[in-house]
Formats: structure tokens, sequence, C-alpha cells
């Protein structure tokens, strides 16, 4: 069962092919992890979520709190008995149908999904994990590449490629021949006890996962966290480098080419993360 509009319905019985989001990738979406009926990091993905309407042009209807927003997303879960489980929401709003590129009206729609999600927390996965770049197109760093949005064609064939080489994940690199993030994720980069992440102003996906680490990291005396460009030379030379999301948590990465990483902060940091969630 899916929520639209704030009607629960039958999963097959909703969309349209006039639909802008499945038309033209008119649409945005927020990937959400719900623990138990937590909601976690909502502020945080509510502001987002109309930061990113704003950009785009829709309207936002005044119903539209953050307080609505979770009754809604609680409510999908209460429908499909999950109200004691771990999910993955997926919450997409779209610009309702009419017009072709120019469209006939900013009124907007939503669908929330929910996938089951094994663990309650966040876990390292310390399996063997390897990247490269993908540099058969390259990210234009603009304020729409930071959006979650439905226009996500150089991540498809991105994971098309890593998964035709045998990689896990790829790295992919802004029209400055910079590393921007991962093709699920944002990326960090340990050298020594510095930490460094992209900027969004390289055209980086504006994480919410992100924002929690670097939130971490800046209490953490041992360290310093930067957000400044990663050149692909960079990479050879880390210590350790690993990848966020809010659906997996921390992501170590074990090879690059032919350099192997250690994964020691992405140990230290997951557990600050969960300790962070138990608190909040």
């Amino acid at each position: 069962m899916i929520n639209f509009n704030g009607n629960i319905l039958d999963n097959n019985k909703v969309l349209s092919i006039e639909n802008r989001g499945f038309a033209y990738g008119d649409a945005l979406f927020e990937t959400i992890k719900v623990s138990h009926g937590k909601i976690l990091f909502l502020e945080d993905h509510y502001f987002r979520l109309m930061a990113s309407m704003r950009i785009m042009r829709m309207e936002i209807p005044m119903s539209f709190t953050m307080e609505y927003i979770e009754e809604q997303i609680l409510k999908t879960l209460e429908s499909n008995s999950l109200s004691k489980s771990s999910v993955r929401a997926k919450f997409t709003v779209f610009r309702n149908e009419g017009g072709l590129y120019t469209p006939s009206t900013n009124d907007i729609g939503y669908i929330i999904s929910i996938k089951v999600l094994e663990d309650d927390f966040y876990t390292l996965n310390d399996a063997f994990y390897e990247v490269d770049l993908f540099k058969d197109y390259y990210m234009s760093p603009t304020l729409l590449s930071t959006l979650k949005s439905n226009n996500k064609a150089l991540n498809i064939v991105g994971s098309i490629y890593a998964k035709e080489n045998n990689l896990n994940n790829c790295l992919i690199l802004n029209t400055n021949k910079q590393v921007v993030e991962a093709l699920n994720g944002n990326v960090f980069l340990v050298k020594g006890n510095t930490i460094k992440t992209p900027p969004i102003e390289d055209g980086c996906l504006k994480g919410i996962m992100r924002k929690q680490i670097i939130e971490i990291l800046k209490k953490v005396e041992e360290y310093d966290v930067v957000e400044a460009s990663i050149s692909p030379f960079e990479i050879q030379k880390a210590d350790e480098v690993f990848i966020t999301n809010v659906i997996v948590g921390i992501q170590p990465i074990s090879k690059y080419r032919k350099k192997l990483f250690s994964n020691e902060v992405s140990k230290q940091l997951i557990g600050k993360l969960n300790m962070s969630i138990r608190l909040n």
C-alpha cells in the first residue's frame, strides 16, 4: 500500500502516463529511514525538500508542514502494519499534470512508498567494496545538481557501468575533473587527521547523512573536517575513503584501483552516529 496525496491506495492503481515525474522527470524525492516509528533526521529532510521545491518553482501548499509530512509517513507505515519495523520511506513530490516542458500549473502532488529494512540502527558493512572512477559522463556543478530529483540518468548509466565491471560503486567527476560523490552517496576522504568532503559548490548532493557526519566530526578533536575539492590523485594517497547516505549510514571503501584502504575512522563514526540518534 502507498500514500497518494494522503489517501492509502493499492500501489498499482496510481500513476498516470501524464504524471510529470514520469513524463519529464519533474519530481523531487527524499529517501528517509524510519526505525520503529521514529523518522530519522526529519527536520533536515523537511528543510531540504522545501528548499528544493522552491528551486524547482513548485507551489508549496500551506498544509505541507513538517508535522503533516511526519503524520503521512507514519500513516503509510500503519496501513502496512510496519509501525514497529525499520523501513526505507520514499517521499516523492511531483508537479501536477498539464503542459509539456512548460507546466500548466505549479501545484503539486506526492506519493509515499516504503520498503522494509533489516537493520534498526546503522551497522558497518566491512565486506570487500571496490570502486573506480566513472568517466563516461561528467556532472555539471550547478544548483540543480545538488537536488534529489528524478533526473538521475548519470547515476543509472554509472551503476550499469559498475555492474559490468564487477565494481561495487563508482565515483562521479564534475566538469572540472574533481571527485564529486559516489553513485549513491557523498564521499569522505581521510588523510592523517584531516577528513575532506567535496563542497556543495562542486556539484555534490546536499546529503542528509553528509550533514550528520560533518556535525559529528566537528565535535571530535582529533580530526579536522574540511569541505574542499578532491582530485582523483588524492584518492590513491588517502588512508581511508567512505561513502555516506541515510539508508546504509557509512560504507567504507576497501579498494580503489591498486590502493587498499583501512576502515578505522568509519568504525569510530558509526558508533558516534548511532549514539547521536539515540540521544535525539
